[in-house]
C-alpha cells in the first residue's frame, strides 16, 4: 500500500458531473482523515529524517527524496496529539501544496475513497481536538466519519520556507 496505491484513474473528480471526490484516507490515532488525491504525489515508508534547527515544533526535519530536499511535518505534533513511536505502518504522505512539495507523517494509510461531495458536511467548531480551521468538512461513511483536511491550512507554506532554504 505504498506508492502503487496512487494509480490515478479516469474517474470523475470534484467539479465534474456527479461531484465525485477522490480522497486518500489515513489514520492518526483513532481518527481517520482524508486529503484530495490530486494533492498526493506518493506514499512512502519512513526513511531517516534529518532534523532542522529552529524549525516549527511540528516539523520533524527534511528528507532527500530522489535528489530533492523536502520538509516533513508530523501531523500528530501539528494537531497537538500524543506522540507515538514510528512503526511498520507509519507512512510519509508526500503532497503538493500550492507548488511546494512536503511530506506528512501519519500512523497508517488506509485506502483511496470515492465519495459523492454531498456526503461531506461543513465541520463543527471542534472535531477530534483539532482546530476546525484545518478541516474542509466531515464525510459520513457507512460506519464511520472521515475528517477531510484542508492542506493549505494544515501546513503553512510560508512558515515552511525557512526549513529548506
Amino acid at each position: 500500500m505504498d506508492s502503487d496505491i496512487l494509480e490515478k484513474t479516469d474517474g470523475a473528480f470534484a467539479g465534474q458531473a456527479g461531484e465525485l471526490l477522490q480522497l486518500v484516507s489515513f489514520n492518526i490515532g483513532s481518527e481517520e482523515f482524508g486529503v484530495d488525491i490530486l494533492k498526493v504525489q506518493e506514499i512512502n515508508r519512513v526513511v531517516e529524517i534529518t532534523r532542522v534547527p529552529q524549525a516549527p515544533h511540528y516539523v520533524e526535519g527534511v528528507i532527500n527524496l530522489r535528489g530533492k530536499v523536502i520538509p516533513i511535518v508530523d501531523l500528530r505534533k501539528r494537531f497537538n496529539m500524543e506522540e507515538k513511536e514510528y512503526d511498520k505502518n507509519t507512512r510519509i504522505v508526500v503532497v503538493d501544496i500550492s507548488g511546494t512539495i512536503m511530506g506528512m507523517v501519519v500512523d497508517s494509510v488506509s485506502e483511496v475513497l470515492r465519495l459523492p461531495s454531498n456526503t461531506i458536511e461543513p465541520p463543527p467548531e471542534i472535531v477530534a481536538n483539532i482546530n476546525s480551521e484545518y478541516i474542509k468538512g466531515v464525510a459520513k461513511l457507512e460506519d464511520r466519519l472521515l475528517i477531510f483536511l484542508d492542506l493549505s491550512k494544515v501546513i503553512d507554506v510560508n512558515e515552511m520556507s525557512g526549513v529548506t532554504s
